[in-house]
């Protein structure tokens, strides 16, 4: 059998080695890595035995770096939800801003008299996803949370919908701590049923690392990243309620209740159906039970199939202690979920244009598959410095690599440098532990990304700062461990506690000033043409706020921009042709609207808008024909009607405007 012999528990039970520590009740001698608790030796003693445990590695090694004794399980948890409601506490008075605006403020499904029911049937932003024009996102689960808090704050009152949000990702910190404790030091129960945090500081300082990463300002911080708190909170519930099928494990063979394995699968569904991403803990699951339940060792595994040696041909090993049922459970649970969410999408995969994922749109195999990669090492960069960051990245936020001689293919090498490094570690290492972390770092890094990689299915971004809200947990773990490592290698302990405690109190400021520009549209869009200057959509939506407050000049220098970075970015054109229009520029914003149109035959507002224009210049003809094709792709469009009535009617009879006396003006949008 392919796995690793574990070492004997002394009155405790579990799935893995008896060789660390902890217990609530414990003394801690310092230095030595023991703790000291006291067992009964069995049923009817009347003594109390003292038995000692080993601490894991990395706890061992942060010994200088977090120079205290063991904090109370309880104790540290509120150490964390506090520094994560410090760190996103100033976010609670924001507005709504950005996406909140169509999946919340103009979202009928949140609205009374729209039927529960209707919840079921349409997307995250309320249409239905029978339509070609649905994006597919089936939230049902993160938009009944949203017409709850619609309900209970009597409206649209942005400061409910703000604490929801900083309370649940305060939620997923403090779990963080439970998360963390049986990555770092596995599995392990006392014989009452009591499952032992066997890695109290590492999984402390990794809770925090998480609790104050920069880049989950955007989940917290945009009401509309509810849905990956809540997909990331029943991931998490999903994980550890896997844990808990294993209580009952002891020396004897790995027992597990079946009750508990089931309600994992129920919890991962329940994420999916507030976020996509919840699908993946069930493949995150399985590794968890292969590396520590079952003490698979890969690299056994691959060097008896390198050899093709006999004993793999019995899958006895398999069914060992249930594994190859729990993943014939797992792997059941998983196909009858995608297949519901399949059947329920209706119409297939979602349509993206070339401006939401340029990569994806390339030609060439090569081109697809180098930019494919450069935005993970984006995505990798931004956990490791999460400074430079934007609410958006599409639209040549990112220019396409066309070429092997572009310089940021050094990005790509540094990536792939890293994980190959980490992945030969994780599956060569002689030390059994540093095994478990290092692979247990890496699943929790890489699968729950990969819906967003581009691998399976297009997706409609370049890069998200919202999907790394879960794979950051992998990051914060693997940066834990380095600590570790680090100390145990240099004499310099208090530079390192200084490194540690300095990222903590950089990545807190980082938070809040980051939450300080979410407050608004203005700031938001604005704190991002510094990140993202050749980003269209940047320059369009700064243009459209400046607008909404009269200040045209500024708003055409920013509409200009926008459309000379997407030359193809028709909203831009059709809002830039309105401003023309009303400081009476008709010639160029007739030019604008008849290009945006033509590049978007269906863009029934832009239609309209080019009526109007035509209407002010006397092309009456021209005029009532631009209305009909505006008719002809929104049918329900209430101000065209408006304006091709008063078109006919003044046309006919040619009396001047009845508001000016002189124009033929016409009431639009």
């Amino acid at each position: 059998m392919a796995s690793e012999r574990p070492l004997p528990p002394t009155q405790l039970r579990g799935a893995e080695s008896g060789r660390e520590f902890s217990h609530p009740g414990g003394r801690c001698h310092p230095g030595s890595g023991l703790l000291q608790i006291s067992n009964q030796h069995n049923a009817g003693a009347s003594t109390l035995e003292p038995t000692f445990f080993k601490m894991t590695e990395v706890d061992v090694n942060l010994d200088q770096v977090i120079p205290t004794t063991i904090i109370p399980t309880y104790w540290a948890k509120l150490l964390v939800a506090f520094v994560s409601f410090v760190c996103f506490a100033h976010s609670y008075d924001g507005d709504f801003v950005f996406d909140d605006s169509e999946a919340i403020v103009n979202n009928k499904d949140l609205r009374a008299e729209t039927p529960l029911g209707d919840l079921w049937q349409h997307d995250f932003w309320g249409s239905k996803l029978s339509s070609n024009t649905s994006h597919k996102s089936y939230r049902p689960l993160t938009v009944l949370t949203f017409r709850i808090n619609y309900y209970l704050s009597g409206g649209f009152h942005p400061v409910s919908f703000h604490m929801v949000n900083i309370l649940l990702h305060c939620s997923i910190s403090v779990l963080m701590v439970d998360v963390f404790s049986i990555l770092f030091g596995g599995l392990q129960y006392t014989s009452k049923g009591r499952r032992l945090n066997l890695a109290p500081k590492s999984s402390l300082l990794a809770a925090l690392f998480f609790a104050v990463h920069p880049v989950h300002t955007e989940c917290v911080a945009g009401i509309v990243g509810r849905a990956d708190l809540l997909g990331a909170l029943f991931f998490l519930l999903s994980f550890l309620g896997y844990c808990q099928a294993f209580r009952e494990s002891n020396k004897e063979g790995t027992q597990f209740s079946t009750f508990w394995v089931l309600l994992s699968i129920l919890f991962s569904a329940v994420a999916m159906l507030c976020k996509e991403q919840g699908i993946t803990v069930l493949g995150f699951n399985a590794v968890f039970d292969a590396l520590v339940i079952s003490k698979l060792n890969i690299l056994e595994i691959v060097q008896k199939v390198q050899h093709k040696d006999k004993s793999l041909e019995n899958i006895g090993w398999l069914k060992n202690g249930g594994l190859l049922f729990r993943l014939t459970l797992l792997f059941s649970g998983g196909a009858t979920i995608l297949y519901m969410r399949w059947r329920i999408m209706g119409t297939g995969p979602p349509a993206f244009t070339e401006v939401d994922n340029p990569a994806s749109f390339a030609e060439s195999m090569f081109v697809r598959a180098i930019n494919y990669n450069y935005y993970y090492s984006m995505n990798a960069w931004l956990l490791l410095c999460p400074w430079w960051l934007c609410f958006d990245w599409s639209m040549g936020c990112i220019p396409l690599i066309k070429s092997v001689s572009d310089w940021r293919i050094i990005a790509l090498a540094a990536l792939w440098f890293c994980l190959i490094g980490l992945i030969c570690q994780a599956l060569c290492s002689e030390d059994s532990h540093k095994r478990r972390i290092l692979t247990l770092g890496l699943g929790f890094l890489i699968i729950p990304f990969l819906p967003a990689s581009n691998l399976f299915f297009r997706v409609g971004f370049v890069i998200a700062e919202r999907v790394i809200y879960l794979p950051s947990v992998g990051y914060c773990m693997l940066l834990t461990y380095g600590f570790g490592i680090l100390s145990k290698h240099t004499k310099k302990k208090k530079l390192i506690a200084a490194t540690v405690v300095g990222i903590l109190l950089i990545n807190m400021v980082r938070c809040i000033t980051r939450c300080s520009q979410w407050r608004n549209e203005d700031l938001l869009f604005r704190s991002a043409l510094s990140v993202c200057p050749l980003n269209a959509k940047v320059h369009y939506n700064v243009g459209k706020n400046l607008a909404d407050k009269g200040d045209q000049i500024a708003a055409i220098r920013y509409y200009r921009e926008a459309v000379r970075l997407n030359p193809k970015y028709v909203h831009a054109m059709n809002n830039l042709g309105n401003i023309l229009k009303e400081r009476n520029e008709l010639q160029e914003a007739e030019e604008l609207l008849s290009l945006a149109v033509q590049i978007q035959p269906d863009f029934a507002a832009a239609w309209m808008n080019l009526g109007i224009v035509q209407n002010s210049m006397r092309r009456f003809g021209e005029a009532e024909q631009s209305y009909w094709t505006a008719i002809k792709y929104r049918r329900k469009y209430p101000d065209c009607y408006y304006n091709l009535g008063r078109l006919n009617s003044f046309s006919s009879l040619k009396m001047p405007c009845i508001l000016c006396g002189t124009c033929d003006h016409l009431i639009h949008r």
